[in-house]
């Protein structure tokens, strides 16, 4: 009899035991089946989302400074357009009162003899001129009256001693008075009025004095 009922003492047990692990086991399969096979991992995915945070991040700062360096550029100025376009003779000249070659003294705009100061026989005093002679072109304005008896035989501009040098040939002149070179005359200098001054004088293409 007590043989009998430890049997099925154990038996139930027993029984108990395997319906925990079946339990168990369908629990584990069911956790199986609801997970998605070959699910990538979240690591690699939080990975990729950084970088491309990051990679908006320097294309945006890339932009700014660009922008900013676009803002910092100067802006070029558009070349004046010219009024008065032609070609004449230039001999070259130096008028500050001390009498050398011929100064007459000081030039007739009052303005102190200077570089960019030039002298027509006939433009407006301050008229603004651009000179060119072989590809080298300097700006300068009408600040004196000459050449005299030249001008009659087509000589309708004289240089300051600077940029008649500069025009022949990209140097410097001996000194003031002396451009340091056996020209005295360039041919075919191309003038362009910039702008008409409102001193004294005519406007259009220049006359002889």
């Amino acid at each position: 009899m007590q043989q009998r009922a430890l049997n099925v003492v154990m038996t139930a047990v027993t029984g108990s035991c395997l319906a925990g692990m079946l339990v168990a086991g369908v629990a584990a399969a069911s956790d199986d089946a609801a997970a998605p096979k070959n699910m990538p991992s979240q690591q690699p995915l939080a990975a990729a989302q950084e970088n491309n945070v990051l990679s908006l991040g320097q294309n945006q700062a890339a932009q700014e400074q660009a922008a900013q360096a676009t803002l910092a550029r100067p802006a070029k100025k558009p070349k004046k357009k010219s009024l008065l376009t032609g070609y004449t003779t230039a001999s070259y000249f130096w008028d500050d009162g001390s009498g050398i070659n011929g100064d007459t003294g000081a030039p007739a705009s009052g303005r102190p003899m200077q570089k960019g100061l030039f002298a027509s026989p006939s433009w407006p005093l301050m008229t603004k001129v651009r000179v060119t002679y072989k590809g080298r072109s300097r700006v300068g304005f009408i600040g004196d009256r000459g050449p005299g008896a030249p001008s009659h035989n087509g000589v309708m501009l004289d240089l300051d001693t600077y940029t008649f040098r500069y025009l022949l040939d990209g140097g410097k002149p001996a000194n003031k008075y002396n451009a340091g070179t056996g020209e005295g005359h360039l041919r075919g200098v191309k003038y362009e009025v910039l702008e008409w001054g409102k001193g004294p004088g005519t406007r259009g293409a220049p006359r002889p004095l």
